[in-house]
């Protein structure tokens, strides 16, 4: 039995398109914490933090980087409700919202860890790197800029959420299923050298054998693993309620493979579950797919 904390972020200022902010609900109505607990767990939800609307956000807003410093203030509040989880010996799930919520969960789970002498591997699955920075950034989207500064690039205040280390260090992490980088991004993955199993690593040696290297990279002299899984990583046709759909993305299958063999290392210890929008979606069925991968990356199996 895992006991888990849900907590909804329900932020829409990273991203261009409207509606991400409504996915923590969209999610939850799946009856997300009643089938969780069917499977043995002890679950409470936290509700939703507080997010401001983009019209109050609008003041705040950074060059480069759109509604920056209202998302860093989020971000450091989720980085302390991610971080007072773990210390409540809780399994933190993240739903989103877009990705830049990941900004804080993962700092917060970091520092938490930090206090021990640890650190944490971070799987991420999506189909863009989120390695921008503001002066990189084309769009000044800030989803598409998290991991950046979880590697502590970019605005210092946004990359040092919770503490004046990285959260992450590069050869911790893996990036799972990308399919879609600008140029700028392209040169980041290689100067950081950052591990990029992309779509073709997949398409050639299988969802197995790319997520054996990525939980190798992400639990090796770490305390554990957190999966960041942007529901954009999946084929459009399987998720339509994205904002940002990339053709040939993984099937539903291959993404529940990947998210039992998360739950198979027993080395799980946290997860964002982001970028769900059910104004794009069709009768809530990206809500769903969603709900039914937290279940397998949380223990359900075939048999």
């Amino acid at each position: 039995m895992t006991k888990i904390r849900i907590i909804g972020v329900p932020m829409d200022l990273g991203a261009s398109r409207r509606g991400v902010d409504m996915g923590p609900f969209a999610v939850r109505y799946t009856d997300l914490r009643e089938r969780l607990e069917r499977l043995g767990h002890a679950v409470e939800d936290a509700g939703n933090i507080t997010v401001p609307f983009r019209e109050d956000a609008e003041r705040g807003a950074q060059r480069g980087a759109r509604f920056l410093g209202a998302i860093t203030d989020v971000c450091a509040r989720v980085a302390d409700e991610t971080a007072a989880a773990l210390v409540a010996g809780r399994f933190p799930l993240l739903l989103g919202g877009d990705h830049s919520l990941a900004g804080g969960s993962i700092a917060g789970a970091a520092r938490h860890h930090a206090a021990a002498g640890a650190r944490i591997g971070v799987i991420w699955l999506d189909a863009h790197g989120d390695l921008n920075t503001p002066g990189t950034s084309r769009s000044g989207n800030v989803h598409g800029m998290p991991l950046a500064h979880l590697l502590g690039h970019g605005d210092q205040a946004f990359a040092h959420v919770a503490g004046k280390d990285p959260a992450v260090l590069a050869e911790h992490v893996a990036l799972v299923g990308v399919r879609d980088l600008d140029t700028a991004e392209r040169e980041h993955a290689r100067k950081w050298k950052l591990r990029m199993l992309t779509m073709r690593a997949i398409d050639e040696n299988g969802v197995r054998s790319v997520m054996q290297e990525a939980i190798t990279a992400a639990a090796s002299g770490t305390a554990g693993i957190w999966v960041s899984f942007d529901v954009d990583c999946l084929n459009p046709e399987n998720a339509p309620g994205v904002g940002t759909a990339v053709p040939g993305g993984m099937t539903i299958r291959e993404a529940h493979l990947a998210m039992e063999m998360l739950a198979d290392t027993g080395k799980l210890i946290g997860m964002d579950l982001v970028e769900v929008n059910p104004v794009l979606d069709e009768r809530n069925r990206t809500a769903e797919v969603a709900t039914e991968l937290i279940l397998s990356a949380l223990g359900k199996r075939i048999l």
